[in-house]
């Protein structure tokens, strides 16, 4: 089967879901090509066209125009298609003639699916999938149901009623797709994001005394999604109750310097590192080396971050955004705080510190065991790969 799968840029280093899509998809048989707006030199997983774009240069711009509508005229049935289609929705000349340069690359596609990693990247292309007698699949992740609705009320409610089935990576993201508009008539399939279990089978952290400062990490882009300022209000409670502790952050991103800041501002120079962009490979080295793992996300489809500590044996505290409760079982596999409360976190933290070393071993164990079992590579290429045949 030849699946189209459309992304804004090639897979990065921490978009392993994507990657790993990538690589299941390919194991069952199937021909995977990317459409994406930037391509990395280095990406080399699988067949890579890049969409045309809008050039800085205003005479290089024209001539990319033309030099792509001339070779639509080789491919008259799925451009007239698209026209009629776009048309008979109500799409102006202007908009039409722009999705047609744009999705230009996808027009000309011969693809048996075309899957949208994002919904966002949905728009304006609801209509391509049937111009090319494919199939319309695409992904429910935090940002594009969580947020982006919130500023664009109704952006989806074409294409609600033009996908063939969705992929959600959780619970939580599906009824907030709901209440978009999604029908309940739409077909349906949950695959949560998976780990490398290969990587971890064997993996043992070493964790602090409890007589030394305890060792606090969290991997994530420096964003407000990710709740940093929250985390670090919360550290400095901690801080307050006399506990000593380090925290590590992995990542880099726009709001380093409000994050920064709010360090100083919490008293935490000497506590909190920025380590700033690592390897994936290297990841492991932290984990290893880590007592609490903390992800109070504002918002977060899923996290494989989180599944990847829990896998390392670390004690993982997360907040109740999105898909980061069906991560982190609450008391069983870790703790779920609710999101703004800064004090809760703090107690938590603490409670987690001063567990008896028994207690703590067993939630390691939980841990460990369901994410091995249930979050594992094998058998999320095996849901991919029904997502499209079935």
């Amino acid at each position: 089967m030849r699946i189209g799968l459309v992304l804004s840029k090639t897979p990065g280093y921490s978009e392993t879901f994507f990657i790993n899509k990538i690589k299941g998809l390919q194991e069952y048989g199937h021909e995977v090509f990317l459409f994406v707006q930037q391509k990395e030199a280095s990406f080399s997983l699988c067949n890579v066209i890049v969409a045309p774009t809008i050039h800085k240069n205003s005479i290089y711009t024209a001539f990319s125009f033309i030099w792509t509508y001339f070779t639509l005229i080789f491919y008259p049935k799925p451009l007239m298609r698209f026209i009629y289609l776009e048309l008979q929705y109500g799409r102006s000349i202007y908009q039409l003639l722009k999705n047609v340069y744009f999705n230009a690359s996808l027009l000309k596609a011969q693809l048996d699916w075309i899957h949208f990693g994002f919904a966002t990247l949905g728009l304006q292309r609801e209509h391509v999938a049937k111009a090319i007698d494919a199939k319309m699949g695409l992904s429910l992740r935090g940002f594009d149901i969580a947020i982006y609705p919130l500023k664009h009320p109704e952006c989806y409610s074409l294409l609600w009623n033009r996908v063939d089935k969705i992929h959600t990576i959780s619970e939580d993201l599906l009824l907030k797709a709901y209440e978009t508009g999604l029908p309940k008539r739409t077909i349906i399939k949950k695959i949560t994001p998976a780990i490398d279990c290969l990587n971890f089978k064997n993996a043992i952290a070493s964790y602090s005394d409890n007589n030394m400062p305890f060792k606090i990490l969290t991997i994530g882009r420096l964003h407000w999604k990710k709740g940093y300022v929250d985390m670090l209000k919360a550290l400095a409670i901690v801080k307050q109750n006399g506990l000593k502790f380090t925290y590590t952050i992995l990542g880099e991103g726009l709001d380093y310097e409000k994050i920064a800041y709010a360090v100083h501002q919490f008293g935490l120079d000497k506590e909190v590192t920025f380590i700033g962009k690592v390897p994936h490979d290297k990841v492991g080295e932290y984990l290893s080396n880590t007592d609490i793992y903390l992800q109070y996300s504002i918002s977060e489809g899923f996290c494989n971050a989180v599944l990847e500590a829990q896998a390392m044996g670390c004690l993982c505290i997360v907040s109740d955004a999105e898909g980061l409760p069906e991560n982190v079982l609450h008391e069983q596999t870790g703790w779920v705080v609710p999101k703004y409360n800064t004090q809760k976190l703090a107690d938590t933290i603490i409670l987690a510190r001063q567990l008896s070393k028994e207690s703590k071993q067993q939630i390691r164990k939980s841990a460990q065991e369901r994410v091995l079992s249930v979050f594992n590579l094998d058998q999320q290429a095996m849901a991919f790969n029904e997502f499209y045949i079935k």
